[in-house]
């Protein structure tokens, strides 16, 4: 049953609702902060970098304008824009004007960032296996999958500062 709204039109949630929000934010955090606490000191990167090497090795020859990549990273484009910097000092990624479009940008993985990929990939696999999917049952887990989706649906939630 829905909650009524009070007298400025907020619909509070109600203890229940509280209890569960409180836990996905509990829950969400440990998860984010396990698995990039496992990355980091196995391989020295972030989830967040992580992320971004492994989308750009499901691109066509390893390229994605920096555009998509934050739309689909649901990134605003200046943090991107730290984050891939960060990885072509490393040598792990290339910035390069989009042959189609000169105004925009493409990330490139270079041989370097792909081979650092393949060596966090099982570190990276293990600790997802351990911290999510092995603690939930199979019917948990997809229905985990699918209200995320419905969470990230482009229609609710758009990508931040327009990106």
């Amino acid at each position: 049953m829905p909650t009524e709204a009070d007298e400025q039109g907020v619909r509070w949630l109600d203890a229940d609702q509280q209890r569960d929000w409180r836990n996905y934010l509990r829950g969400n955090a440990s998860l984010q902060e396990h698995l990039n606490r496992d990355l980091e000191t196995a391989v020295g990167l972030s989830l967040s970098e992580y992320e971004v090497l492994v989308r750009l090795s499901e691109a066509e020859s390893r390229t994605m304008r920096m555009s998509v990549l934050a739309e689909e990273l649901v990134h605003s484009r200046s943090r991107l824009t730290h984050l891939v910097r960060r990885l072509e000092t490393a040598g792990l990624v290339a910035r390069r004007p989009c042959a189609e479009d000169r105004r925009g940008i493409n990330a490139i993985l270079t041989d370097e960032g792909f081979a650092r990929l393949e060596d966090a990939a099982p570190t990276h696999v293990a600790s997802v296996r351990e911290r999510l999917v092995d603690r939930l049952s199979p019917e948990q887990l997809r229905q985990l999958g699918e209200i995320m989706a419905t969470i990230a649906d482009e229609d609710l939630v758009g990508p931040p500062d327009g990106a």
